[in-house]
């Protein structure tokens, strides 16, 4: 595989993956608007568009091409919709897509934010926007999501199932360095880590001792530890407690769902599959996935395709770009009623997307 390389024109060239589901709904909204911020802030785009999803491995038994990351090693970046539809496994659609793009291209960073704007209301009493404001960064490549593993007297009452889970230290400390480099561009300044070492005691113990060492480099930085479940609680009971929350990849995966879904809608939720040394492409995609009962409607929200962009740009260093997307979600929904049903209005996809349009033009 090769690493990622400039296209030899100045245009941000962008793998397209819309998926399966309403990725196909909302990938192309991501696209406008970020057409528009490009005629704004003076960026083209070169977009590549993969027919790479659940549709396609019913065709031709495989999610992608044997080289697909061969195909996309050479992006700036990876725009992903979404991955899963019935009748495909969902173990089946996320290792033979999602998984091999992440530890390919050692996106070892899943980065996801979590934020209350003004006019979402939180489903939590009283929660107003500010109380909840603070980023997971979750480890991407390995802990319990590993390959390793099998099945045992299948067929029989002694049939079992034993996978392993993985954590080196290479994998916890460059996750955790992020996390607190991260921290240390912010006003609180704390990372709180995610742990379970009271009942996971060989890998949990093993995440708690790197989390001190790494602490130890970074004397400006307060830090925390919770057990996940009790943490869980705390997201929904006193979310202004964080800042930045570090996990391994089971407890981010989850915590990142959980995280959202206290801010009005997980639909607004982004993410960033990143490679920090960026030698080879990061992906960004939004937190929801397929969402097959309402796909084909028209009324999917865009915002966490859109908001996935805007963090698309910023590892891109257009950081101007990126912040007049935010800006404009933060408008829609300050200064408008424009809302499609998951947050209590009529809106299609096609309409908010168009609205955000609207408002990045206008800056």
């Amino acid at each position: 595989m090769q690493a990622v390389g400039k296209d030899r024109s100045n245009k941000l060239r962008i793998a397209v993956i819309p998926g399966d589901g309403i990725g196909n709904e909302v990938v192309p909204e991501g696209i406008r608007v970020l057409e528009a911020v490009g005629a704004r802030f003076g960026i083209d785009y070169a977009w590549d568009h993969l027919d790479w999803s659940c549709q396609r491995f019913a065709k031709t038994g495989a999610m992608m091409p044997a080289d697909g990351l061969d195909q996309i090693a050479k992006h700036d970046a990876i725009y992903l919709g979404a991955v899963g539809w019935p009748g495909v496994p969902d173990h089946v659609s996320l290792w033979g897509l999602l998984i091999p793009i992440r530890r390919g291209f050692q996106q070892y960073v899943n980065l996801r934010p979590v934020r209350l704007f003004h006019g979402l209301k939180s489903p939590l009493a009283d929660r107003k926007p500010g109380d909840i404001d603070y980023f997971i960064v979750r480890e991407n490549n390995e802990g319990e999501y590993s390959s390793i593993g099998g099945r045992m007297y299948e067929g029989t009452e002694l049939e079992g199932a034993i996978q392993t889970a993985v954590f080196t230290k290479k994998g916890c400390e460059r996750v955790m360095r992020y996390a607190f480099d991260l921290a240390m561009t912010r006003k609180r300044k704390e990372v709180v880590s995610a742990t379970k070492s009271n009942g996971i005691s060989i890998s949990m113990p093993y995440w708690d001792e790197r989390f001190a060492a790494i602490a130890k480099e970074y004397p400006h930085v307060k830090t925390n530890q919770f057990h996940v479940d009790i943490l869980a609680a705390h997201l929904v009971r006193n979310p202004h407690w964080f800042d930045v929350i570090v996990g391994s990849n089971l407890f981010g995966d989850i915590l990142s769902d959980l995280g959202p879904a206290t801010t009005g809608t997980i639909a607004i939720a982004p993410g960033g599959n990143i490679n920090p040394e960026r030698a080879f492409p990061s992906m960004f995609e939004p937190v929801h996935g397929s969402a097959p009962d309402i796909a084909g409607k028209g009324i999917s929200n865009p915002i966490g395709q859109i908001w996935s962009g805007a963090m698309m740009l910023e590892h891109l260093g257009h950081k101007d770009a990126a912040a007049a997307i935010v800006k404009a979600i933060e408008t829609l929904f300050a200064d408008t009623d424009v809302r499609t049903a998951d947050m209590g209005g009529k809106a299609t996809c096609a309409e908010l997307g168009a609205a955000i349009v609207e408002l990045v033009r206008r800056g």
